[in-house]
This record gives C-alpha cells, structure tokens and sequence, in this order.
C-alpha cells in the first residue's frame, strides 16, 4: 500500500532520475557520433593526421572539419529534444526525433559542402549518417529495454497526482498501471469533496491526497513531478488555467489526459487566434498516397516473408496432417474492408468438425462481447494448442495480405456473425483492411474487454501510421515469445 508522506529522500531521488538518465543519452550519443564520424576519416585516408581538403586555395585539415560535423550533429540532436523527459522511454516520438535531427544535419551539410565546393560529403554519407543513425537508434532501444526494466521496480518514474471526477481518475490511473513502460507512478488522486482517505482500484489502494479545490497546495507539500487532469474536472477550463498558475514555482508538469481519446497527438494542431487557441482535429483519411505506401509496404514484406518461411510452413503442414485427420490448411469467412467477405487462410488448430460442434458450446463463452472464445476448447488438437499459444496458426494469411484481402497491420478480422452484432460505431473498424497483427494482438488479446478490444481498434483505424505499423509488428514478435490471452 502506496504511503501519503514517501520519505524525502526519495523524493528527492525521483526528481533526480530524468537528469541522469539524460546524461547516460548524452553519453552514448557523443560515443556513437564521433566513432562513426572518425570512421568515414579512416576509411577514406587511414590512420593520419596529414588528412586535408582544398577550399578557395587554402588547405583545411579534413580532422577539423569532421569535429564540425560531429558538433553540429549532437547540437542538432539536443535541438530536437531527443532527451526530453516527455519522449524517452515511451512511444516512437524518441525515434523520431533522432532521424529528422540526422536528415537535417546532413541535408544542410550536404548543401553547406555543395556550395563550398568540398569533397568531403561522400565518405559521410556513405559511412558515417546510415552507420549512426542505425547506431542512435539501436542505443536508444538498448537503452529504453534498461529504462523499462527499471521501472518495473519502480525506478525512474515520475511521482504523480490524478486529478478529476473518480470515473476519469479510475481510467487514467488503470491506463497508466497497466503499463510496465509507463513514465509515472500514482501516488495519490484528488476528486471532488474527497471523504476517503484511500481509493482502491483494481486491487491497488491509493491515497486520496487532496481536494480538488487544494491539488496544487498537496502537489508542492508533496513535491510530486506531475498533475494529471483525467477528463474535464468540475469548473472546466477555469479550473485547469487556475491550477496551472497556482503550480507555477513548483517542480511539477500539469499534464492533460484529453477527453479525444481516439485522437492520436499528429491530428491535433492548436492554432492561437487573437489570444484565442483554436484546437484544430485532422479528420481521418481511409483513401490517398498514405494508404498506398501502406499497400506497397504490405506487398513487399508478405512477398519476402512467405518465401523466407516456406521451410516452416512444409514442416508444420505436416504436424497438422500427422496431429489429426482433415487438411493442412483451414479456410474461413472472415469480413474484409467496406463489408466485402474473403477467405481467411490459417493451419488448421482444430478438429474438422469444429463448425458443427459450436452450438453445443455456446453456452460456456468466454469471450468478450460478441467474440466466442473458449479457454480449454475441445476441438482444438495437441498441436493446434501450441500454433495457438505462438500464433503459428496464422502465417498463412500472409497469402491474405499478399493479394489485398488484408494487411499486415490492422483490426482483428471478425466473423459475419460478429459484424451482424456491431454497433453502429464498432462497423467504423471496417473502414480499412483487417490485420495479420495489431492493437488487440499486443494488449492482451483474448484477455481483453469488448469495450477495450473496440477502443484499440477504432484508434487504429483513425490513427495509424506506417511507424506505428513498424512499432505494432516489433511489439507482436516479443508478444510471441511471452503470449498472453492466446487460446
């Protein structure tokens, strides 16, 4: 049970940690920057200090110049805010961030050398940016692996306050605990007319700290690193400009748990207009280049992975075939984009009468919403338990992806059943392709609530991106190796 009055020190500790985790960055960045920029010296002369180029009939030592690019690429680095305490750790912001600050180092490099007539651009091109961009990213990831094993110890959090009405607050705080990565640890909450001292969510007992009309007072006597609003407190707009002033002086972020909650951070750009700011929300698009990228992207990898993994599919193939009578593959109506149906390929995990043995298990669903799931399913084979457990059944849909029916990424692909049992808003997940992996993949599957299973799946469709694509598919492999709800 969480204490009100945590000791100074550790306190002190917690505020302490975004600073020596920036310098850790800051370190491995200014290694990576300046063993790739002395490699592409190495390589084009070798080991010399006579290294040199030719501007205007003046000979400048090639050494010096490389200590500017290295110079200019940290200084560009930091500009970026790559360590930013708001990006590190979570999300792909941080990744982000890195490659533009690279391109645009090197891209004004590259017109900086144009113009002075230098000879130099090839070697950093070529040796230097791809070898450290690939090297900032991977220590970056090396370093968030340290970071999120850390923090499932409780280290190298921010010390937190939620604030608003208890529904919000119970969200927010539900969102935040169910992530091992997650940036903050709630200490405390603060509602309206608060009247017990501890507040239990999901089995954890936090402290009511404060009022809601005293949140900025217990937040400085706390020292705590973060007020979050969850929701739209009592007194609206007036309350957060009110707290905000009242938190100025104090160490603690005010931080906005947005009432959009379908509404990823690229789509929405404040616009101040005379004093007034003006929130403006892209509407999402379901058509244009982006999706084409996305089919493209699609066809490359599905074409690459189904050739790669023909061995496997000729060996699992087999153990189907040798695990139970009936064919290697299982063919299934699912339902596609727009409400077109396709065949949806898998090995087959179950016994061939398993679509005429489901009546009589209806009645013992286990499944959320309209999903039928059942944890000890009695048509399942020996061997469909463990295609099952690691996802293996569903490599064939590779095939699906190939030839447009799906993509890579995306909704789960539902029955017909399911669809004719959608609410008007659930059908917003046909407004794309359905996914080999996605958000209901990687956040527990099968274990999910329907409402859950529903909210990370229209965030997708609104959302999605071709990095966070990239993020969702990484995310699947290391779900692989642990599964979790895969029955």
């Amino acid at each position: 049970m969480d204490v009100v009055g945590a000791p100074a020190a550790s306190r002190a500790k917690s505020k302490r940690w975004a600073r020596h985790y920036r310098t850790l960055l800051q370190l491995s960045d200014v290694a990576i920057v300046t063993t790739t920029v002395v490699l592409a010296v190495v390589v084009r002369f070798g080991v010399t200090t006579d290294a040199a180029v030719t501007l205007a009939g003046h000979a400048i030592d090639y050494w010096l110049i490389s200590a500017l690019v290295a110079l200019a690429w940290l200084f560009a680095i930091g500009a970026y805010r790559t360590r930013d305490a708001r990006v590190v750790g979570v999300g792909s912001a941080e990744y982000k961030r890195i490659v533009a600050a690279s391109l645009t180092t090197f891209g004004l490099l590259a017109i900086v050398f144009f113009v002075l007539k230098l000879d130099v651009a090839r070697s950093f091109f070529v040796i230097t940016f791809p070898l450290g961009v690939g090297g900032l990213t991977a220590s970056r990831w090396m370093w968030r692996q340290w970071l999120t094993r850390q923090r499932k110890f409780g280290h190298y959090l921010s010390q937190a306050i939620v604030v608003g009405r208890r529904r919000d607050v119970e969200y927010v705080v539900r969102q935040i605990e169910k992530k091992s990565g997650a940036a903050y640890r709630v200490i405390g909450i603060a509602t309206k007319n608060a009247r017990e001292s501890y507040q239990s969510i999901d089995g954890r007992s936090i402290p009511v700290v404060a009022d809601i009309d005293n949140v900025a007072a217990v937040a400085r006597e706390l020292e705590v690193d973060v007020v979050i609003v969850a929701g739209q407190p009592a007194g609206g707009s007036h309350f957060i400009q009110n707290l905000g002033w009242d938190l100025e002086g104090t160490n603690a972020e005010l931080v906005l748990a947005s009432r959009l909650t379908n509404v990823a951070g690229p789509r929405i750009h404040v616009r101040p207009v005379e004093g007034l700011p003006l929130m403006h929300v892209e509407l999402p698009q379901f058509e244009g280049g982006k999706h084409v990228v996305k089919r493209a992207f699609d066809i490359v990898v599905a074409g690459g992975a189904l050739l790669i993994l023909l061995p496997l599919f000729a060996v699992l193939a087999i153990l189907v075939r040798t695990d139970s009578p009936g064919p290697a593959l299982f063919k299934q109506e699912r339902v596609g984009r727009n409400g077109r149906t396709f065949k949806m390929l898998k090995f087959r995990s179950m016994v061939t009468t398993a679509e005429d043995d489901l009546e009589g298990l209806l009645a013992k669903n286990q499944g959320a919403g309209v999903l039928f799931k059942l944890r000890d399913d009695p048509r399942v084979t020996e061997i469909g338990r463990v295609l099952r457990k690691y996802s293996l059944d569903e490599l064939p849909q590779l095939w699906n992806v190939l030839v447009g029916d799906m993509s890579l990424v995306g909704p789960r692909p539902p029955l017909m059943r399911e669809v004719e049992q959608y609410e008007s808003h659930v059908r917003r997940r046909l407004f794309i392709k359905p996914g080999l992996t996605g958000m209901w993949q990687i956040n527990g599957r099968s274990n999910l609530a329907w409402d859950e299973s529903v909210r990370l799946d229209l965030y997708y469709v609104e959302n999605w991106s071709l990095t966070g694509d990239l993020v969702i598919i990484w995310r699947t492999v290391q779900a692989m190796k642990q599964p979790t709800g895969a029955y």
